[in-house]
């Protein structure tokens, strides 16, 4: 009954194609079966819409296995090789290539007596065997080609792209990722129109996955019996997320494109967590048995409403990484959710999971889960949450072979791209070498891909105009060249440069060669971002927002900034850091790989390049000028980034040299290059100022580099030009200091003082002091410490109970204090994680994922020690802390004056960060 519907449907808009146009050119008649699916009536569609578009009369016939169809040069017969309505109609050689082209394989091919058929291996082949033909038809200057015969096939099994129902900043009285589905924060997310907008382009570029992104979803799409009081949401707005969630998912799956929810563990709704008198997320929190259930029955409850949407767990940030507890909660709370959502439904073909592997030991999680459940998927993030390299290296390659060889598919994940937002982006070269990096290097059959910018802000652009822009508009070439490289990466370059170089001159109204032009700007613009941040970077994630440059600090002394080393590592060419490459320069030794000065003059001349290309086309456009006019403008942008950071690298590496020579006359060589980037920083404000609203889309505590960035701070250029003017002049007043400082001067350091707490923990305490034992357990005691922590009052606390259960302190305070933690400088299991933005989305909320005393205690027979400090206001306090040893070093009056430094213990060099602060 359904698909008889769907008949009369197609049938009863046939008319208005068959007289939209008179016989400008010759008629068509589409044939498609009784039986054919959703997918495969939605390709006969769209093919006849554009098909009346292109001049050609055009009407639609449905058969069964009874009726026959007139064969010839008018027919255009479009089935599945497994129809049996179509079976016997079907040429045999056509048939059979398209039955073994595969999972969304599909045959074009001109019978002898001119009949075309679009024959697809599944539903979902049909319908691209129908875009493809419309492709073919557009390229052939808008006539169907004479001869066809044409097999193809992805060779990505899972292509999708991502929208994030997240925001720029944290709602009222709610912490990161919790954003329910509500019409004041998403109104976009009830805009059918704009829905149906973006599904046809994923479907137009063969997208075949979209992933939902939420902290927790479940609260705002369904309800529990057991658990009322956990729904989010008012009435109203729950049933209108049901119709949405019902609209969405069939306008998805009749496009070929399969819906997947994703969220975050263990996160819990506002108002469960207050009735249960709970946080909402609390990272270092344990199982407990009433969120396990609550959560299992939310997930049974989404399945069995929504048996066709996948989902998606992200089992780290807001539960303890890599240990048992994420295993068990896999195992033990959400696969047992799916299968009770599915017994209730009564479905027995499991629903695939996706299993994100950030910051969980995905091999180990798998594991344990293959035995119980089978249709089981992984996905990891390609570089990081940056693209940098399309020749990933070292451990997380590694990583990600291990993935793709554990049984189940791994999906690669293009996040976040913190170092390209917000200017555009379409290198159709770097893209392409990314994809193939996905599969030779990493093994990878899935692409996961965000949006080019503005992820935390969707729909919308950070371009500065009256009526906001939408990111599927600006950045349509940004789909378009992952979508055809997810599909086939291994095409000629010559020819893609011919296809991009058309693609442009058609969006811009210009011929092939001024088309070839902008493509030469994107793909020279394209390598200025991802060279600069596998360089010069602090981190591969969000904490960071390249465009906005980086302080001299940053540069000379990432380690004190919690440098992310396996960006450098894993996630760009071998090469050195400017710090390495200072060091080898005064010990006159050889470098090895890619070096500061060499990414510092090649940057340049990218950026170069890219200004002569967007320039040479400039004249000849016609259409879509203004938009020009904004592409244009970015590639001026780059070429000013690009420039103030190889001015600012030259002046660091003579900073650097100071460290060793001690000569005032390597500051002052320095000076030079530092104004010069200052004054490239300020064209790079003129080109923003009246262009962009915001560098960066995330606008909240997590992000650090260059600034931190509360309420909405330091997320325009404008904002940075004095901060780095500041910079300047306090280097050259550093500078005449150093002139006129008398030899053997000696400046007295003041130790902290300690703050009046009253610890509620019954714990020992002891002196920081040279010889004190710092663990209860153990006789372990400091060999060294900086003069600014003598004389705190310490928590002595047992090694081993840290190692097993984590550590907690609870205190009470009338006046605001920082409590000072020291974070051994080693990644072992033993030892606690110092904070990390890019794995724990809370490691900031206190203020204390900035190491304040880098190197400032030795304990004999550990690794030096790093001192972060957490920010408390006046009242009771528990902080608990991550497995492993730790120091929790004393507390500190918050308005105590307190100087970032590096104490230089571990004998690798002094500090030189007060020549800038």
């Amino acid at each position: 009954m359904r698909n008889f519907l769907i008949f009369i449907s197609l049938l009863l808009i046939a008319p208005t194609f068959s007289l939209a146009k008179p016989l400008q050119k010759e008629q068509k008649t589409i044939y498609v079966s009784s039986q054919s699916g959703q997918r495969a009536l939605f390709g006969a569609k769209r093919l006849m819409s554009n098909l009346s578009k292109f001049g050609y009369a055009v009407k639609l016939t449905v058969i069964d296995s009874k009726t026959k169809f007139q064969k010839g040069k008018s027919a255009i017969v479009i089935g599945t090789a497994t129809d049996q309505s179509f079976a016997k109609f079907f040429p045999q050689t056509i048939k059979n290539k398209a039955a073994t082209a595969g999972k969304e394989g599909y045959a074009i091919a001109h019978d002898k007596d001119g009949t075309l058929y679009l024959i697809g291996a599944d539903q979902s082949g049909t319908l691209y065997s129908c875009i493809d033909l419309e492709e073919k038809i557009a390229a052939n200057k808008n006539q169907i080609p004479n001869q066809l015969n044409s097999v193809d096939k992805p060779h990505m099994v899972l292509r999708g792209t991502c929208i994030g129902l997240q925001k720029p900043d944290y709602l009222p009285g709610r912490d990161v990722y919790e954003y329910p589905y509500t019409p004041e924060s998403f109104p976009w997310f009830y805009d059918k129109n704009l829905w149906i907008q973006y599904l046809d382009m994923m479907v137009e570029n063969r997208f075949n996955s979209l992933y939902l992104w939420n902290g927790h979803p479940f609260s705002s799409l369904v309800k529990l019996k057991d658990y009322p009081y956990a729904l989010e949401v008012d009435e109203a707005t729950f049933k209108k997320n049901e119709e949405m969630f019902r609209f969405l998912t069939a306008e998805a799956d009749k496009r070929g494109i399969w819906v997947i929810q994703m969220f975050y563990n263990i996160l819990i709704p506002k108002p469960f967590a207050e009735k249960h008198n709970l946080k909402t997320q609390d990272r270092n929190r344990p199982i407990i048995p009433l969120i396990a259930d609550y959560t299992r029955k939310s997930i049974a409850a989404f399945v069995e409403k929504y048996p066709n949407v996948g989902i998606m767990v992200a089992l780290g940030e807001a539960m303890e990484g890599v240990g048992q507890d994420d295993i068990d909660w896999f195992t033990k709370t959400i696969i047992p959710g799916v299968k009770d959502g599915l017994k209730a439904a009564g479905i027995k073909e499991e629903p695939p999971i996706v299993l994100r592997a950030h910051d969980t030991y995905a091999p180990g999680v798998m594991e344990a889960a293959l035995p119980i459940y089978k249709n089981l998927y992984t996905e990891n993030k390609f570089n990081g949450e940056a693209l940098t390299t399309y020749e990933p290296r070292g451990a997380w390659a590694e990583l990600n072979r291990t993935l793709s060889k554990i049984g189940t598919m791994n999906i690669s994940n293009v996040h976040i791209l913190a170092n390209l937002e917000p200017f555009r982006y379409g290198s159709a070269g770097f893209i392409q070498k990314s994809v193939t990096a996905m599969d030779k290097i990493y093994g990878a059959k899935g692409l996961h891909l965000y949006p080019q910018s503005g992820y935390w802000d969707w729909p919308y652009t950070a371009d500065k105009i009256v009526e906001r822009q939408l990111q599927v508009d600006r950045d349509w070439i940004w789909y378009k060249e992952w979508a055809r490289y997810a599909w086939n990466p291994y095409r000629d370059r010559t020819k893609e440069i011919n296809y991009w170089g058309a693609q442009l001159a058609d969006k811009f109204g210009t011929d092939l060669n001024a088309g070839k032009a902008i493509l030469n700007a994107y793909e020279e613009s394209g390598e200025v971002s991802p060279k600069l941040l596998r360089r010069y970077g602090i981190t591969d994630g969000n904490r960071q927002t390249l465009t906005l440059g980086m302080l001299m600090t940053q540069l000379i002394n990432p380690y004190r900034y919690n440098l992310f080393t396996l960006m450098y590592e894993s996630e760009a060419p071998e090469g050195e850091m400017i710090i390495e490459y200072a060091e080898k320069e005064w010990n006159k030794q050889g470098h090895i790989g890619e070096t500061p000065v060499q990414i510092a003059r090649e940057v340049v001349e990218h950026s170069k390049k890219a200004l002569a290309s967007i320039n040479q086309a400039s004249a000849t456009i016609t259409k879509d000028k203004e938009e020009f006019r904004r592409l244009k403008n970015d590639m001026y942008c780059y070429d000013a980034m690009a420039n103030f950071y190889a001015e600012k690298v030259k002046s660091a590496l003579w900073i650097l040299r100071y460290k060793y020579s001690n000569n005032v006359e390597d500051l002052e060589k320095a000076l030079p290059s530092l104004e010069k980037s200052v004054n490239f920083y300020a064209d790079l404000v003129k080109l923003t100022e009246d262009e962009y609203l915001y560098a960066n889309s995330m606008q909240t505590k997590q992000r650090k580099i260059p600034m931190r960035g509360v309420d909405k701070t330091f997320i325009h250029w404008k904002e940075m030009l004095p901060v780095f003017t500041q910079e300047l002049n306090h280097f050259k007043k550093s500078i005449d200091s150093l002139k006129s400082v008398k030899p053997g001067a000696v400046v007295k350091v003041i130790p902290f003082q300690n703050a009046d707490v009253q610890l509620i923990s019954p714990n020992l305490t002891y002196q920081v002091a040279k010889a004190a034992t710092v663990f209860s357990d153990t006789t372990s005691q400091i060999k060294e410490v900086t003069e600014k922590l003598d004389g705190l009052k310490a928590v002595q606390l047992a090694m081993k109970s840290q190692i097993i259960n984590g550590t907690e302190i609870k205190f009470s305070t009338k006046n605001p204090v920082k409590l000072l933690v020291g974070y051994f400088n080693e990644k072992n299991p033993k030892y606690a994680p110092a904070p990390q933005l890019e794995i724990d989305a809370s490691a900031n909320n206190y203020g204390q994922s900035e190491i304040k005393i880098a190197n400032g205690i030795i304990i004999n027979g550990f690794p030096p020690v790093n001192v972060h400090a957490y920010s408390f206001a006046a009242g009771k306090h528990t902080l608990t802390i991550n497995k492993g040893a730790c120091l929790v070093l004393g507390f500190i009056d918050d308005k105590q004056e307190f100087r970032i430094f590096n104490a230089g213990l571990d004998g690798r060099g002094r500090d030189i960060d007060w020549l800038f602060e």
